[in-house]
C-alpha cells in the first residue's frame, strides 16, 4: 500500500509539473530510528516529507489526526501504511505506538504544530517530538517545506496551476538539551525549525511582487498572510502545546 501511494504521488507530481528541490536528504539516517519534525503549511505536506526520506530508502510512519481514519478510503490505507492515529483528547496511545516504532528502528514523522499554520511561521508546538527523542534516544531531524501552500492550504482555495516550485530542506540531526524541562527543549526545537523555515522561504524562487498582496506568503517577509500574533488568536491549539516565548508569536 505504501509503495502504491508513492507511485500515485509521483504521478500527481508529473501531472502538476512540480519543480521539486530537496536539499539535505542525505541527513535522513539510512538505518535505525529517527524523528522527522516538519513545519506544516499545506494538506500535502506528508507527501513531501516522505519524499525527502526516499533517497535513504526509508518509509516514514506519520502521526496523524485520528479523524482521517473515519474516511472509508483513507482509513484502511492509513492502517496499511502503519501510520499512527492521534487523539488530541488522549494522546498517550499515539505516543506509545510511536515510541514502539522508534524502538523497532523505524522513522517517525511528526508535525508538532498539530495543524496548518495560517501565518506560515512555526506556531505553538506539541512537546511529543522532544519526549519521544528523550525516551528512545532517536535523533531529531528537521524538515522545512515551502511551496505546497500555493496548491492546497487551510482557508484558501485549491490552486492546481502547473510548474509550482517546491522547496524541501533537511537538517542534520539537531542538538537539543538532554536535561531540563521538555518545555524548554521544545522552545529550542521551535527556534531551530523556524530558522530552517526562514532560510527556505527567503531562498524560494517565488516572492511577493510589489503592490500584489500575497496571502500565501508570511507577513514578515512582505506577504499578506496573517501575522503570527494574529493567527495565534484564532488557531485551534491544544492546551499542552508550547507557545512561542516572543510576544509577536514567533519562535
Amino acid at each position: 500500500m505504501y509503495r502504491l501511494v508513492i507511485a500515485i504521488s509521483r504521478l500527481l507530481f508529473q501531472m502538476l509539473g512540480l519543480r521539486i528541490q530537496v536539499d539535505g536528504a542525505r541527513h535522513v539516517p539510512r538505518s535505525g530510528p529517527a524523528i522527522l519534525v516538519s513545519n506544516h503549511v499545506s494538506f500535502l505536506d506528508f507527501i513531501f516529507v516522505g519524499l525527502a526520506a526516499r533517497p535513504s530508502g526509508r518509509l516514514v510512519r506519520f502521526l496523524t489526526r485520528y479523524d482521517v481514519w473515519h474516511n472509508v478510503i483513507a482509513g484502511p490505507a492509513m492502517t496499511a501504511m502503519r501510520h499512527v492515529p492521534v487523539d488530541r483528547a488522549a494522546p498517550a496511545g499515539a505516543f506509545l505506538e510511536a515510541r514502539a516504532a522508534l524502538i523497532r528502528g523505524e522513522v517517525v514523522g511528526v508535525f508538532p504544530e498539530a495543524g496548518i499554520s495560517r501565518s506560515f511561521t512555526v506556531r505553538a508546538l506539541m512537546p511529543g517530538a522532544v519526549a519521544l527523542s528523550r525516551s528512545t534516544g532517536a535523533p531529531v531531524v528537521l524538515v522545512a517545506l515551502w511551496g505546497p501552500q500555493r496548491i492546497a492550504t487551510a482557508g484558501l482555495p485549491l490552486n492546481l496551476r502547473r510548474r509550482r516550485p517546491i522547496s524541501i530542506a533537511v537538517s542534520p540531526p539537531i542538538a537539543l538539551p538532554a536535561d531540563g524541562s521538555v518545555r524548554d527543549a521544545t522552545i529550542e526545537l521551535g527556534k531551530q525549525l523556524q530558522q530552517l523555515v526562514d532560510g527556505v522561504q527567503q531562498r524560494h524562487p517565488v516572492q511577493p511582487r510589489l503592490g500584489c498582496p500575497d496571502r500565501r506568503h508570511p507577513a514578515h517577509l512582505g506577504g499578506a498572510a496573517p501575522t503570527a500574533a494574529a493567527a495565534a488568536t484564532k488557531a485551534d491549539v491544544p492546551r499542552a502545546a508550547v507557545r512561542p516565548p516572543d510576544r509577536g508569536g514567533r519562535f
